[in-house]
C-alpha cells in the first residue's frame, strides 16, 4: 500500500497549523510556501479536514485556519481515514461485496489483519507527538516535515 499525497500533505498541513497557529489563524498561502505544496491542492485538503472536524476556518483580513481540536486529540490514523478514499489495504476488506468469494476467502483475512495492524500503529501516534519532534527540529534549524 502506498499512501497518497492527500494523507502526507494533509498531515503536514495540520502540523504546520499546530506549529504556527498559536497566536492567530494560519493562512493557506503561508502553509503552501513553508511546505512547498500548491495552494490549490491545500484548498482541496482543507475541505476534507474541515469536514472531519480537525480544522476551523476564519474569514477576513485576519482569517486563516486553526485546529478545531487539541493536537493531543488528533490521531494520525484518523487523518488517513479522513483523507484516503479507500484506506484499507485491499478493496475487499472495506467492501466485501466487491468480490464474490470474500466471505470464504482465506487471503482476505490476511489483508484485514494487516489493515487493522497498520491503523493500530497510526492511531498510536498523535499530532501532539509530531509537534514535539517538529519543535525540536526547528530549534536545530532542520526542516520538520
Amino acid at each position: 500500500m502506498q499512501l497518497t499525497t492527500r494523507s502526507r500533505y494533509g498531515l503536514r498541513m495540520l502540523l504546520d497549523i499546530a506549529l504556527h497557529g498559536d497566536e492567530r489563524p494560519v493562512r493557506i498561502q503561508d502553509i503552501a510556501k513553508r511546505r512547498n505544496i500548491s495552494v490549490k491542492y491545500l484548498e482541496q485538503l482543507i475541505r476534507a479536514l474541515k469536514k472531519a472536524g480537525f480544522i476551523h476556518s476564519k474569514r477576513g483580513p485576519k482569517g486563516g485556519h486553526v485546529l478545531a481540536v487539541s493536537p493531543e486529540d488528533i490521531r494520525v490514523g484518523d487523518v488517513v481515514r479522513a483523507l484516503e478514499s479507500r484506506p484499507e489495504l485491499t478493496e475487499c476488506v472495506g467492501n466485501p461485496e466487491s468480490c464474490v468469494i470474500s466471505g470464504d476467502c482465506v487471503t482476505r483475512q490476511i489483508w484485514a489483519r494487516a489493515t487493522a495492524s497498520l491503523f493500530r500503529e497510526l492511531d498510536a501516534i498523535r499530532l501532539a507527538d509530531l509537534l514535539v519532534q517538529a519543535r525540536k527540529s526547528e530549534i536545530l534549524g532542520l526542516p520538520c516535515c
